[in-house]
């Protein structure tokens, strides 16, 4: 069974644009489905699937580097002195181990000489780069 390119195009570009609500992928997708969109339209002028899918590639990229200027740069969160964490995973004197701080998963080190278990609430103090520097909470409200 053949398929019209126009109607395949349409079909196209109405799924992609669907499947972004359901796994976003920063408008890569929509970008993707607008373009084959487009192509539905230029299908009627131009009869080539090849020249087509190379019009939908390319239109895809355009969009999609398109859109990336038009939206707000990804601020990174500077995060303050005392910002509570949770561990994920023992924390031993001089080791690093993994807290969960503002819903990311940050590797960290604990300040002083004491062992953090898993799952206790620690309060970040500082940062060195990537990893937080971590005190248990239990040792402030002591």
């Amino acid at each position: 069974m053949f398929v019209n390119p126009t109607l395949f195009w349409l079909l196209a570009g109405v799924l992609l644009c669907l499947m972004e609500l359901f796994l976003p992928t920063a408008f890569i997708e929509f970008m993707m489905g607008l373009s084959a969109l487009a192509v539905a339209g230029i299908s009627l002028l131009v009869p080539n699937v090849g020249v087509q899918v190379v019009l939908w590639m390319i239109l895809s990229l355009v969009f999609a580097l398109g859109v990336r200027r038009l939206l707000p740069s990804r601020r990174v969160s500077v995060l303050e002195a005392a910002t509570e964490a949770e561990s994920l995973t023992e924390i031993l004197p001089g080791q690093t181990g993994r807290v969960l701080c503002e819903g990311v998963s940050w590797r960290a080190r604990c300040e002083g000489e004491f062992a953090i278990a898993p799952q206790q609430r620690v309060l970040v103090v500082s940062r060195e780069g990537n990893t937080l520097i971590v005190v248990p909470e239990k040792l402030i409200h002591s």
